[in-house]
């Protein structure tokens, strides 16, 4: 080319060169560097979950073996003794598993941490398990015993018929269940978790993490020694994230996360009225009844759409249009919800269910006044009892709200008791309550987009070929708080039992067909890489 000289021509190259680099960096490739990393996730996710479906069925004997001794074990905290055996059998199962265990002692059952490391792993993730179970009223179960694991298949009328244990070594339909005290609250999850860490080692899968689980035997207690255990054992218990395995699926049963959990309180009323329970006739319109008393005030607490009319009890808590999307996306049914529970109506707090738990409640969970029944009298009770429950929300603090519903009490003419009222007390004043009230544990959320939340949802999508349900809060409470407080670690929750499972009330059960993809579930959290 006339004109040019090498080094013009290197100027020239030079110059384009720069140009395309500019332009280059005006160009997002992040959605295209994305959608690369999803092709690829999704192309090894389904070659592995053909080899996981043939290894869960290999292990399906082996696993539901063990589950059925662990079911056997009572696990009542009320009586410690009975959790005795459930932490030794851990310890064993844990143990055989290469895990170290080592019982962290609190003032009544100790907690058990179960630890193991992996080449090369950089971070640390928590898991929690719950071992202990409600108590059980064994006239109420359709069986031997709640703690003798019964194998039933469904027949009409919702109604099951109990099938030979053995019945599994032939077949198993998806739709068996197998009912036991703890059998989805919640030692289904933990032998879920086993059984998984079984098919990892034969399938030679190295966990990106190194593994620490933290088995609390005093959940339904409301975990009262566990705040200052974690405290304590920080050092311990250090990770990077808490993964909790425990809970429901979604109502429909399909895969989800739950990214939070409300917390709970509890208060309890006692209005007193006559120092003795009065003839109904002799004193009828003269002394003041204290159920009816009771009546008045928790009625003066919520208007006729169920909201809490306390002032300020709802402060704090905005929901944003992001929020609202997010809850949007959650495939209730909400005539299904109503036709499930039997009501024709709901309270109106917020709109639709997941809004509804997005707020602090404020719970009858119970009333006694006199004699019901083949024992009632014609009396004017002595004394009315009401005890609350209050589900929180991050953004309420539980001591705030429970002022503000000692505020409304005294706002409505009462007068505070220590116990029993004390003679002056009953002359002086027409209205008499004791107010009693406890923490048990706070509510948490983690942000949906986190880390955790990304690593979990590509688990999830690997294990099943799709997005899971994602629920911003659960209702239920469960005591996570402690860990988010003292390690400052995200948490998220993974159920994966089956909605209708009977949680909390005689013949609890739990599906096979969600036994087993739990233990897929669990199968994928120790496949998935980790950024």
């Amino acid at each position: 080319m006339p004109g040019t000289t090498p080094l013009k021509v290197a100027r020239e190259k030079s110059l384009v060169i720069n140009v395309y680099r500019q332009e280059m960096k005006k160009i997002d490739l992040k959605p295209f560097l994305l959608l690369l990393a999803s092709i690829h996730h999704f192309g090894v996710a389904q070659h592995d979950v053909s080899q996981w479906d043939a290894m869960i069925r290999k292990h399906q004997q082996k696993s539901l073996s063990e589950f059925k001794s662990f079911l056997s074990l009572p696990n009542d905290a009320n009586f410690p003794e009975q959790l005795l055996p459930n932490i030794t059998w851990l310890e064993r199962a844990f143990s055989k598993r290469g895990f170290r265990t080592t019982r962290l002692s609190t003032p009544s059952l100790p907690l058990l941490l179960a630890e193991r490391n992996h080449r090369g792993a950089v971070k640390t993730v928590l898991f929690y398990l719950q071992i202990d179970g409600q108590p059980v009223d064994p006239s109420r179960w359709f069986q031997e015993t709640p703690y003798s694991p019964t194998l039933k298949k469904p027949v009409k009328g919702h109604q099951w018929e109990e099938i030979p244990w053995e019945s599994l070594e032939d077949g198993t339909d998806l739709d068996w269940r197998i009912f036991a005290r703890s059998a989805s609250d919640a030692k289904g999850p933990v032998n879920m978790f086993l059984t998984a860490l079984d098919i990892a080692e034969s399938l030679k899968i190295n966990p990106g993490y190194n593994i620490k689980v933290i088995m609390d035997c005093e959940e339904e207690l409301g975990s009262p020694n566990l705040p200052a255990a974690v405290e304590r054992y920080k050092e311990e218990l250090a990770a990077d994230m808490l993964v909790i395995l425990d809970g429901p699926r979604h109502i429909t049963n399909r895969p989800t996360l739950t990214f939070g959990a409300r917390g709970i309180a509890t208060a309890t009323l006692k209005v007193f009225g006559p120092r003795l329970a009065q003839h109904s006739g002799h004193y009828g319109n003269y002394a003041p009844n204290p159920a009816l008393t009771m009546a008045k005030l928790l009625a003066s607490m919520k208007d006729e759409d169920g909201k809490v009319i306390i002032p300020g009890y709802y402060d704090g808590v905005k929901l944003s249009d992001d929020d609202k999307l997010v809850l949007s996306q959650v495939p209730d049914d909400e005539d299904y919800i109503k036709s499930k529970i039997g009501i024709s109506e709901t309270d109106r707090v917020a709109e639709g269910y997941q809004g509804s738990i997005q707020y602090p409640s404020l719970n009858i969970r119970g009333l006694s006044s006199g004699w019901v029944g083949p024992e009632v009298r014609t009396i004017i009770p002595a004394f009315a009892i009401a005890e609350l429950d209050i589900r929180l929300v991050p953004e309420s603090d539980p001591e705030h709200l429970l002022n503000l519903i000692k505020n409304h009490i005294r706002d409505h003419g009462f007068h505070f008791v220590n116990g029993v009222p004390t003679e002056e007390e009953r002359i002086e004043h027409k209205k008499l309550i004791s107010f009693t009230s406890e923490v048990s544990y706070a509510a948490f959320r983690t942000d949906l987009s986190s880390a955790l939340g990304v690593w979990l949802e590509n688990a999830m999508i690997s294990a099943f070929g799709d997005k899971p349900i994602k629920i911003r809060m659960a209702g239920g409470s469960i005591p996570i708080a402690p860990f988010i407080k003292s390690l400052a670690i995200p948490a998220v929750s993974i159920p994966t039992v089956n909605p209708d499972n009977n949680q909390h009330s005689p013949n609890e059960n739990i599906r096979l067909g969600n036994y087993l993809d739990g233990i897929k579930t669990c199968l994928s959290l120790l496949n998935e890489p980790m950024e």
